[in-house]
This record gives structure tokens, sequence and C-alpha cells, in this order.
């Protein structure tokens, strides 16, 4: 089962190639509190237009390069992806 996240798109300077920033939080192990951790993923546009500050959901598919492996699936409409992240 390929893994589906959402993200916002931070970089549009290679071709056809974006970076997103994957946001999720977790718990501290001792004190419990939430961490908001963030990962960069280097994405195939899969011919679509996107802009930086565009939230996008990407999926895994096999390796393009040495660090792509995953692509766009769609645009989402700025209210809807804000309460977004981490969705399997």
């Amino acid at each position: 089962m390929a893994k589906v996240f959402t993200g916002k798109v931070i970089s549009t300077k290679m071709h056809n190639t974006v970076v997103v920033e994957v946001t999720h939080l977790t718990p501290h192990k001792l004190y419990k509190k939430l961490l908001k951790r963030s990962k960069h993923f280097k994405v195939d546009t899969n011919g679509q237009e996107v802009q930086v500050g565009k939230w996008v959901k990407i999926t895994e598919i096999k390796p393009m390069s040495k660090e792509k492996y995953f692509k766009i699936l769609e645009v989402l409409a700025e209210q809807h992806a804000k309460a977004g992240g981490k969705t399997v």
C-alpha cells in the first residue's frame, strides 16, 4: 500500500520537480508534549502546474531518481488542506 501525505509546496526551482514539506505532530517520549516535526520530499509534478504555497496531496511511487520517489495526486483547496497532515 502506497503512502499518501498532504503537504505544502516550498520550492519550484527544479524542472518537473517541486519540494513539498509534510508536517506532523508527535508526542515527546517523557513529557508527552506535542512536537511539530516536518520532512521535505522531492516530488514529481506529473505535468501539473503548482506554485509555492499551494497544498498538495502526494503519493509514493517507485524511485524516479536518487531522491525523487513521490508524485502529486492532486492540488487541494486552501481550507480543506489546512486540516491536513499525514493521511494513510
